[in-house]
């Protein structure tokens, strides 16, 4: 009886998986498939030369532009990082998938409610790399990941500082995702920044030090930099964006060491190769918002045989895109509960979508629609545009304005962001007004783009399912019940009836690895020849991994 239960779950499992990854076995057919590399920087909006920022001084990453096709309209889901980089892994909204308090490992900290826990995704909801690695790819991160639910062990063939593709299979096609992080917030703090502001503060000092003494080119002259209107205008604002663009071209050199050597390697004739970021800049009214300065990022795409390098396009991409485009160049069928699009095949949407909910201590929710030329936010919670964290009251821009603040030294439009509550709506003509600091909601000319939006946005969040409309403690009840962290079922195995060892846990929606020393070698996507015993370990997204399960294939039962 329990065999046929077993078998009837992976039954049940494939017919519930109706556009799962194509099994690809013929090495021929593998070798002809591209690489993929997707480089990514932190904390970084559209302040790069091939953007059209004046300031930027990034030559390598200007030159990998000319050789792509750039995205000059491309956003991220949500203005900070671990939401994210949850839609960039599924391509599934981080409200779709309970990915969207940042962070769900903060829960409860400096909060009167809450304890830490990890987001379960919808049990058919699978990362990209892995439908990768189940399609043939070898598939390998240097390093973050930050996805919310967790570093399920079936994600990547190596994951680690410095993994590369190099112990792949001979002819085996390989993804990799390497991360920048000199961009980031914390990067951007001086190295003598008072250690009493905040407990990370005297572990980030000596790495920011190290980064400023590396920086061998002349410093960035804060005169020089453009000061957007809703921040005040003075030096320590301009020394603090000065000392950001020096990171960004430290940023840059380190890319151009990596594109030299992908060219020495060969990878620049056998590999698509991207660019982006994980969100806006790490500064104040920009990270944690999702105006289009915490969601707008740069995006290129080198193909190997220079399809139409150096063309630029508008049309709207959103990060939920990246994992179908990814699927499909690798010849695998994009599974149906993605919410992305294949950027170059499939038609350009009207309009994108992005949130904001819980930050560290605050929470909060707020959501967005994009179009092209207008931006829509509506806010849910009575909170200021830009509320006391105490991570980024470490920044120097928003210590000078909550200095400002207490002094009544702020424009009227920089002491809004600090109000008590937000608006309720804005409305924004992006074209004609790029700072988006004019709120047009209330102006009864644009009732009509309003309604539009109001109505894209309303539909949007019922037909997503969003989950940030669940408080975060009920969310936590029905996902961890009792606050405890669901451990996955044991793999069990049966022999199929051409003596293939077919693999199973009864937790639904577990991924299952197997060999090596743990089980976590190899990913099972299909029934395995095996003549030798081995182990094998299953993990659902947000879940404890199973025990280790040893099999020996000449005493397994048939299924």
């Amino acid at each position: 009886m329990r065999l046929f239960i077993l078998l009837s779950v992976i039954v049940l499992a494939h017919a519930c998986a109706p556009a799962g990854p194509i099994s690809v076995s013929d090495p021929a057919a593998m070798s002809d498939r591209p690489n993929i590399i997707l480089i990514t920087a932190e904390d970084l909006g559209p302040r790069v030369g091939f953007m059209g920022d004046p300031v930027a001084v990034t030559p390598n990453l200007d030159r990998l532009a000319s050789q792509s096709v750039q995205f000059n309209r491309a956003f991220t889901t949500a203005g900070v990082c671990s939401p994210s980089r949850a839609a960039l892994i599924t391509g599934a909204h981080q409200t779709t998938i309970g990915a969207h308090n940042m962070r769900t490992s903060s829960y409860g900290e400096n909060m009167d409610e809450g304890a830490p826990y990890r987001a379960v995704p919808p049990p058919h909801v699978k990362a990209f790399p892995e439908l990768l690695r189940a399609g043939g790819y070898f598939a390998v991160n240097d390093f973050k990941t930050d996805y919310q639910f967790g570093n399920a062990f079936t994600v990547w063939d190596r994951n680690a500082l410095g993994a590369d593709w190099n112990d792949r299979a001979p002819g085996q096609p390989f993804f990799a995702m390497i991360n920048h992080e000199v961009t980031h917030e914390g990067r951007t703090w001086p190295p003598d920044t008072d250690t009493a502001l905040h407990p990370v503060v005297s572990r980030r000092n000596p790495l920011n030090a190290e980064i400023d003494a590396a920086k061998d080119f002349p410093l960035t002259d804060p005169a020089r930099v453009r000061v957007p209107p809703y921040w005040p205008d003075t030096y320590e604002v301009r020394a603090n964006l000065a000392r950001f663009y020096d990171n960004i071209r430290v940023m840059d050199g380190q890319v151009g060491a990596l594109l030299d050597r992908l060219e020495v390697e060969g990878r620049f004739a056998d590999s698509i190769i991207i660019f982006t970021t994980d969100h806006g800049d790490g500064l104040p009214r920009h990270k944690r918002t999702i105006f289009d300065s915490g969601t707008h990022v740069p995006l290129i795409v080198r193909f190997p045989d220079g399809f139409e390098a150096g063309t630029q396009r508008d049309d709207l991409v959103s990060f939920i895109d990246l994992a179908p485009t990814i699927l499909n160049w690798a010849g695998l069928r994009v599974p149906e509960w993605i919410q992305g699009r294949r950027i170059f095949d499939d038609p350009a949407p009207e309009a994108i979508f992005m949130a904001g909910d819980r930050f560290d201590e605050v929470p909060q929710r707020f959501r967005g629609v994009r179009e092209k030329k207008w931006h829509y936010i509506r806010y849910f919670s009575d909170k200021p545009v830009i509320p006391s964290l105490g991570y980024q009251n470490v920044n120097p821009i928003m210590r000078e304005m909550r200095r400002l603040q207490t002094e009544g030294g702020l424009s009227p439009l920089q002491a809004s962001y600090l109000a008590d509550t937000a608006p309720r709506e804005f409305l924004f003509d992006t074209e004609a007004d790029p700072d988006e600091v004019r709120n047009l909601a209330d102006d009864p000319r644009f009732a009509t783009i309003k309604r539009r939006m109001s109505g894209r946005l309303e539909k949007w969040i019922e037909d997503s399912g969003d989950m940030g409309r669940i408080a975060e403690r009920d969310l936590v009840a029905r996902i961890w019940p009792g606050g405890q962290q669901p451990q996955t079922a044991m793999v069990e195995a049966c022999l199929t009836s051409d003596g293939k060892v077919m693999l199973a846990s009864m937790t639904h929606g577990a991924s299952i690895g197997y060999g090596g020393a743990d089980g976590e070698a190899l990913l099972y996507a299909r029934p395995i020849d095996a003549a030798s015993p081995f182990q094998a370990k299953a993990v659902r997204y947000g879940y404890k991994p199973s025990p280790v399960a040893d099999f020996d294939p000449a005493r397994l039962s048939t299924c």
